[in-house]
């Protein structure tokens, strides 16, 4: 009995060990109609997608300021057909937004998402002007006490203009 009760506990550690350990995500987010521009960020992986969002459109010097989701079909005009889809959209029902069918930015961590390097999602940000960049899990690492955190450790290319 000891035993099982042991196995239970470790392997809630071992789902939570970004949390104890403070595991960071490595990225690399390129813009999906021109790859050679990309931005490697590293985040904890208990961060949300929406602050995630915020990260990556930061990194691009975007405005924080329209709607985005994120899609796991890569395609660039078939996301909407995603399995799985994160939208801020789905934050909005109180505000009489009709539901889309896709999940919570605010409530879902990175580390709900991608869960081995090679991973992949399609994020669109601003569904009128539709800039979309592929987001791939390229690496873990361990949280540095000395970095601040999210970090944007490469920029490649210069980052478009919004009008």
């Amino acid at each position: 009995m000891f035993l099982i009760i042991l196995r239970y506990f470790i392997l809630k550690l071992v789902k939570s060990a970004d949390l104890w350990f403070m595991k960071t995500y490595i990225f690399e987010i390129r813009l999906f109609h021109k790859k050679s521009i990309l931005r490697k960020i590293e985040i904890f992986g208990s961060a949300s997608l929406y602050k995630f969002a915020g990260v990556i459109v930061g990194a691009y010097n975007f405005d924080f300021d329209h709607a985005f989701g994120f899609f796991s079909e890569i395609s660039g005009n078939r996301y909407f057909d995603s399995e799985r889809k994160y939208e801020l959209f789905a934050d909005m029902k109180d505000e009489g937004i009709e539901p889309t069918g896709a999940e919570s930015v605010e409530k879902t961590k990175i580390s709900d998402v991608w869960k081995n390097v090679g991973d992949k999602m399609l994020f669109l940000f601003d569904y009128g002007d539709n800039w979309l960049f592929t987001v791939e899990l390229i690496g873990f690492w361990e949280k540095n006490n000395k970095i601040k955190y999210p970090k944007i450790v490469k920029k490649v290319g210069r980052a478009p203009e919004t009008i």
